[in-house]
């Protein structure tokens, strides 16, 4: 019974019905809805702080957690999934895609990678549970990648690789660094105030020196946590 109850107040918060900084049902409130008992009840606050969806301030109940989302930046993963992973719900707007007959230059640790052309650039916003989390530009190989701009460019791009094109992702290479929202970000991003945002700048390989795109992209900087693991 607790795991229904669990589940019901997770699906309001990913819902929206319960926004971040907003009060949960107290224990009183779960005995009386559900006509379970205080120990239930109990379980069921402790269940949503510990995995993460809600915080506990002691003398005022618990309340909506502002979720930050985090990446490890040594694994190759899709938007789709990580925020998949993390019990959100991904959805993508493109915002402008066209075919460049020029080469693209791409500069990521000191080194000078080139895009050949002809170079598909999209650019797209990038939202979890309806809140935009980053904006991404692409500029996608059209040798790896002929006529990819018929395909429905707010879909996964990764899957379009690997099922329309066969292309299996072996390599990424990223430069990460912090900077300050200027005004067309914070459009996008529908925020007024002064926050980081993270820029990335990579380079993605379908094979040895097969370099299949280029990214340039902010992420929200009160919004993302990338982790990296170093070993000897």
């Amino acid at each position: 019974m607790y795991v229904t109850i669990v589940n019901s107040i997770i699906d309001r918060i990913q819902k929206r019905e319960l926004e971040p900084g907003e009060k949960i049902p107290s224990e009183n409130e779960i005995i009386r809805e559900y006509n379970v008992s205080n120990t239930t009840a109990r379980k069921v606050l402790q269940e949503i702080e510990g995995g993460g969806w809600a915080v506990k301030v002691r003398g005022k109940g618990t309340f909506v957690k502002d979720f930050v989302v985090e990446r490890a930046a040594t694994k190759i993963l899709s938007f789709t999934k990580n925020m998949r992973d993390q019990g959100l719900a991904p959805t993508t707007k493109l915002l402008k895609k066209e075919l460049l007959d020029t080469d693209v230059l791409i500069t990521v640790s000191g080194k000078r990678y080139t895009i050949r052309k002809p170079v598909c650039k999209i650019q797209r916003l990038r939202f979890a549970n309806d809140i935009p989390m980053m904006v991404e530009t692409r500029y996608i190989s059209q040798l790896y990648c002929p006529d990819i701009m018929k395909f429905n460019l707010e879909d996964s791009l990764y899957d379009i690789y690997q099922q329309e094109y066969h292309l299996s992702i072996t390599k990424i290479e990223q430069d990460l660094s912090a900077v300050f929202l200027n005004e067309e970000s914070k459009i996008n991003f529908k925020v007024k105030d002064d926050i980081p945002g993270i820029k990335v700048d990579g380079v993605t390989f379908c094979g040895k020196d097969m370099i299949l795109e280029g990214e340039e992209s902010i992420y929200r900087g009160d919004k993302y946590k990338f982790s990296v693991q170093a070993v000897p």
